[in-house]
């Protein structure tokens, strides 16, 4: 067992030993904390250096007017008590005065046992300035320092001080203590100024995001996980209108997969059935074959041709409800007879909506004959229910040309109908969404761009306006 746990992976360990406490508000409070602390911290060093040069500053003044006062008694020269009384008002022990390169010892201190700590106020070492308070808070008791500063009332180079330690440290202590608690009460304040605002302008709204996922995720046709926009116009605001972007896609794509499956239920369910009733079709047209009619002769190969179609289309219906067709078996196919063939299992008849081929005798394509028929089929017969429903005085007629295009060959099928409407324009090849027609599924257009691009072409829209469409449909030349 501890062998097992002293192998886990490191970067694991890692992850354990830096997670951050409770959620995105906690970790927002703590930064916030140690930022305004760090904050504080940067400006009390300095201030608690400008303290104590300023308490030094005062003691050498007060020694200065005291050495003054020395110089002014007769013969320069006071008598101990005196001495006593001016060094206890200065709060020093020694002051003494360097004038034209000479040093002169004004009140003399008693003698000390080591040499005290120098701090010289002329010069402005930063790193010195800075780390001085706290040498002298970490230094022992019963020491003296040594301060060394310009004069202010009097002529000289130097006024040289010795002051005992104790009670510099006790102020500058006592100013540190009044900082940091200072220090921290303004960083407690404004750490929560700070986590407040942050909260309300960027957590609050992350979590409302957060939770509007959670509830989609969950259950995305619940009207309560759409996300109600806030209006903003920075990055919160364009996440929220992303979001409900998305959402409004992904429950358009689920409801088109549910029609799909229940299409796809339906469609396995009647299977069965459908193929039963065209065994039956065909056992009949064998019967029509012996039949002497002329008529009944001339139209029996169409018929059997189309059911041959659909039970092999009907055989294959399980592996199309998977979404996926049959390979194509690509072989030489001539154009014409191909559009001809569709043009007749599509409706066109000289007495309706009429067929005009221009293709060319020797135009083939490599292409599998039943996708292609089908591809063929539901063009053609798209073209002739538009031209039917747009009820125009003049014949209606699709015209089916071919050119090359390099390794390929470009078939343009075109109609005099009343062409595509806008909102079938924009999603022309999608299931359920791209039909231009009342009461259509938009299928057969999906179908065949599908068919087309497995047979290494493409199928396309290349005009559509008030004089017709035109969709060219690109194939392999064999």
């Amino acid at each position: 067992m501890s062998e097992t746990t002293d192998a886990a992976p490191g970067p694991e360990r890692a992850r354990r030993r830096l997670s951050w406490p409770g959620g995105l508000s906690a970790r927002l409070l703590l930064l916030a904390a140690i930022f305004a602390v760090a904050a504080e911290l940067l400006i009390l060093i300095p201030s608690l250096a400008a303290f104590q040069e300023g308490r030094l500053l005062d003691r050498v003044r007060a020694a200065e007017l005291a050495s003054l006062a020395v110089e002014a008694a007769p013969s320069r020269q006071v008598s101990d008590r005196m001495s006593a009384q001016l060094l206890n008002g200065a709060g020093v022990v020694s002051v003494a005065v360097q004038s034209s390169g000479v040093r002169r010892l004004l009140l003399a201190a008693p003698r000390m046992k080591r040499a005290p700590e120098l701090v010289d106020l002329r010069s402005r070492n930063p790193f010195a300035y800075l780390g001085q308070p706290f040498a002298t808070l970490a230094s022992p008791d019963q020491e003296f320092v040594r301060v060394v500063a310009r004069p202010r009332f009097r002529d000289g180079d130097f006024v040289e001080i010795v002051v005992p330690d104790a009670p510099l440290k006790a102020e500058v202590g006592g100013y540190l203590l009044r900082s940091l608690v200072l220090t921290f009460g303004i960083a407690i304040l404004a750490g929560g100024m700070l986590f407040m605002a942050l909260n309300f302008f960027l957590v609050r709204p992350i979590q409302r995001i957060t939770k509007a996922m959670e509830r989609f995720r969950a259950d995305p046709t619940d009207p309560k996980s759409t996300l109600e926009l806030s209006g903003r116009d920075d990055e919160i605001g364009r996440a929220e209108a992303e979001l409900d972007r998305m959402q409004a896609d992904l429950r358009a794509a689920l409801a088109s997969r549910a029609r799909l499956a229940a299409l796809g239920e339906a469609v396995a369910k009647i299977n069965h059935d459908l193929r039963n009733m065209l065994s039956s079709a065909q056992i009949a047209s064998e019967g029509l074959a012996m039949s002497g009619d002329p008529r009944v002769a001339r139209a029996l190969p169409r018929l059997e041709r189309a059911l041959d179609r659909a039970i092999r289309l009907a055989s294959d219906v399980l592996e199309y409800g998977k979404s996926q067709e049959a390979p194509p078996q690509a072989q030489a196919l001539p154009l014409k007879a191909a559009v001809e063939a569709a043009g007749e299992d599509a409706g066109l008849t000289d007495a309706g909506v009429r067929l005009a081929s221009a293709i060319a005798e020797d135009a083939q394509v490599a292409a599998d004959p039943d996708q292609l028929h089908r591809i063929l089929v539901n063009l053609m017969r798209n073209a002739r229910e538009a031209i039917e429903d747009a009820r125009t005085k003049r014949p209606g007629e699709v015209k089916v040309t071919a050119e090359r295009k390099g390794d390929q060959l470009a078939v343009r099928i075109a109609d005099n109908g009343p062409g595509l409407p806008e909102r079938a324009r924009a999603h022309l090849f999608q299931p359920f969404t791209g039909s231009g027609r009342a009461g259509g599924t938009g299928l057969g257009l999906a179908v065949s761009r599908e068919l087309a691009q497995a047979n290494g072409g493409g199928l396309s829209l290349a005009r559509s306006g008030p004089k017709g469409a035109v969709f060219e449909l690109r194939l392999p030349r064999a």
